[in-house]
């Protein structure tokens, strides 16, 4: 899918979630080799995906989105436990008999049966090819020196849907793991100083593992469009700019 998705960007479309009855929030809808993905930029570091028959929320927390409103979820895939990440009520609420919560070895023991992926560890879960990423910092540290997400403690995550691979990133800066990430043709990465990434990092690590398509994500107060100049000669990279602050 990584070096065909540029014969069919003309495919793609920004579909207005209002015809869904979510008008604050938008679906990007890209095509694959066995149907559609439909990718809901719900809020900050908050997503849901939809796959054929599945649903998979990534971060779900209220602050976001009525949840009310949307489906449950059959996988739940958790970076970290930060609060703007790890949301225990509305875990519960989209969870039923089936779900599978993914958790970062952090939240061990944090979700009853939830499955702990390590770093580096690869899964399948319901059918769906899944890569833990290690997420740390390298540079941004809190005032007692300690970093703001310790090397270890939170995942981001690879998502196989077909033949097209997701890269979520989870609370990260532009790590060796991420860089030299292959084949990803879709990724959500952050850019919320100081806690993660600055617009540089990102693009510096978006010219070692060259994404498809690149959503700046978690952004905060930075400005998106400085990515966008950053990677302006860096060919077939896309940014896509969405409201996820």
């Amino acid at each position: 899918m990584h070096q065909s998705i540029w014969f069919i960007t003309g495919v793609l479309a920004l579909i207005p979630l209002m015809a869904r009855a979510q008008p604050t929030h938008q679906i990007d809808t890209i095509p694959t080799a066995s149907g559609n993905l439909e990718i809901t930029c719900l809020g900050h570091g908050t997503l849901m995906f939809r796959y054929q028959n599945t649903v998979i929320h990534v971060d779900p927390v209220s602050r976001y989105a009525d949840y009310s409103k949307l489906p449950q979820a059959d996988i739940i895939l958790i970076t970290h436990g930060h609060g703007d990440h790890f949301d225990q009520e509305t875990i519960a609420r989209l969870r039923k008999e089936t779900t599978t919560v993914v958790l970062s070895p952090v939240l061990a023991g944090k979700v009853a049966e939830g499955i702990v992926m390590q770093n580096g560890e690869k899964r399948t879960v319901q059918g769906f090819p899944i890569e833990a990423v290690p997420a740390y910092n390298l540079v941004h540290m809190r005032s007692s020196g300690q970093p703001y997400h310790p090397q270890g403690e939170g995942n981001g995550y690879v998502v196989t849907f077909g033949d097209l691979r997701v890269y979520v990133a989870g609370d990260t800066e532009n790590t060796p793991e991420m860089k030299a990430l292959k084949d990803i043709d879709v990724a959500f990465l952050p850019m919320n100083l100081p806690y993660t990434m600055t617009p540089e990092m990102v693009a510096d690590a978006a010219r070692a593992f060259r994404p498809g398509i690149l959503y700046p994500y978690h952004y905060g107060d930075t400005d998106p469009e400085r990515l966008v100049k950053l990677l302006s000669d860096a060919g077939q990279i896309e940014v896509r700019i969405r409201d996820l602050q």
